[in-house]
């Protein structure tokens, strides 16, 4: 009888402790109060299809060489992001004409040459200090046997999201709606031979990790994969879960409010022989503990190939994704407390 009333005690004790967590989350979920819908539609608004396939077309040209890492394209490419936010009128967070993040020969992979990434800014009205990266890699693989790799996909789709973004909080900014946190624009060189731009940049952080809040990542967000050939309105999501629940809620809660588009977690599970979670830039800034969202459509024929190219991008599409992204953005920087680690629960 004794051991049969210590067992019993031990099963109330962990049906509590999972009651306990259970509540938490639940509490969690429902101490999310999303901003101002009308604000954040009016500026998740202006980013326009139209706008989105002339940024990558112009990206994804042949002018840029395949905008492989080191080489003469991707220095031309990097000029090309830089010229883009001086005429928005975007600031440096270095300084004002400095929009490179350099990176020496000698920190990258053996015969790529020095490279750089380009960031560009938004100063936060009343925690500056916090900061929201929104990140895309801009290399891609160059020349290969006189082919040009343009990288239409992978990442001209990343890239023309992060500069239309940049666009809209910069117009929200100029009306008097300046973000609460500051928002780093950040173009990463070098993903293409190993996450290079990435690794550098967190190691050598502009602003420092412990006080960067997020880092939402897009690589591939203009395709269809063959999973959803019959329905494209889908985006795989992977990472959100894993340092911040808070911030897969306030993911999916966003999505529900605004867009309803098939938030796919397929690659998101820790055992997906894949490893799309290791593969892309915001895989560095997880290593550190910055809770992270990657944006991604899929693998298609077209991936690495030359045939990756800017008539086969779904611009609708590629808006509807961007857009959802930037509202979750908009969230992060405008909301008035910091995310929740999943190890404060």
């Amino acid at each position: 009888m004794k051991v049969l009333i210590i067992a019993a005690s031990f099963c109330i004790v962990g049906s509590c402790a999972t009651t306990k967590y259970s509540t938490k989350i639940e509490n969690l979920k429902s101490d999310i109060h999303l901003q101002d819908s009308s604000l954040l539609m009016t500026y998740a608004n202006t980013i326009t299809s139209e706008d989105l396939t002339i940024n990558l077309q112009n990206f994804t040209s042949d002018d840029f060489e395949g905008r492989g890492a080191g080489q003469k394209g991707q220095k031309l490419a990097a000029e090309y992001l830089m010229n883009y936010y001086i005429e928005e009128g975007i600031k440096s967070p270095l300084e004002d004409t400095l929009y490179y993040q350099h990176i020496p020969a000698d920190k990258l992979p053996k015969g790529t040459g020095d490279s750089e990434n380009v960031v560009a800014f938004i100063e936060g009205s009343e925690k500056p200090e916090e900061v929201l990266v929104i990140s895309a890699h801009y290399d891609h693989l160059g020349i290969k046997d006189g082919a040009i790799y343009n990288g239409a996909d992978d990442n001209g789709s990343g890239t023309s999201a992060v500069m239309e973004m940049a666009q809209a909080f910069k117009l929200a900014e100029n009306a008097g709606h300046r973000p609460k946190r500051s928002i780093l624009f950040l173009h990463l060189t070098a993903e293409e031979i190993g996450l290079q731009g990435s690794e550098y940049y967190t190691n050598n952080p502009i602003f420092n990790l412990d006080n960067t809040i997020a880092n939402l990542n897009i690589d591939m967000i203009g395709r269809v994969d063959s999973r959803h050939k019959d329905d494209s309105n889908y985006i795989y999501l992977i990472g959100a879960d894993r340092i911040s629940k808070e911030l897969h809620y306030i993911s999916e809660k966003i999505n529900n409010q605004y867009f309803n588009i098939n938030l796919d977690y397929t690659f998101n599970d820790e055992n997906d022989r894949n490893r799309y979670y290791d593969r892309s830039d915001h895989y560095n800034f997880a290593k550190h503990k910055v809770p992270v969202i990657f944006y991604f459509n899929g693998e298609h024929d077209d991936y690495h190939q030359s045939t990756d190219t800017a008539d086969k991008i779904n611009y609708n599409l590629l808006e509807r994704r961007t857009k959802l992204i930037f509202a979750t953005a908009w969230h992060l920087a405008y909301n008035e407390d910091v995310l929740v680690y999943n190890e404060d629960i």
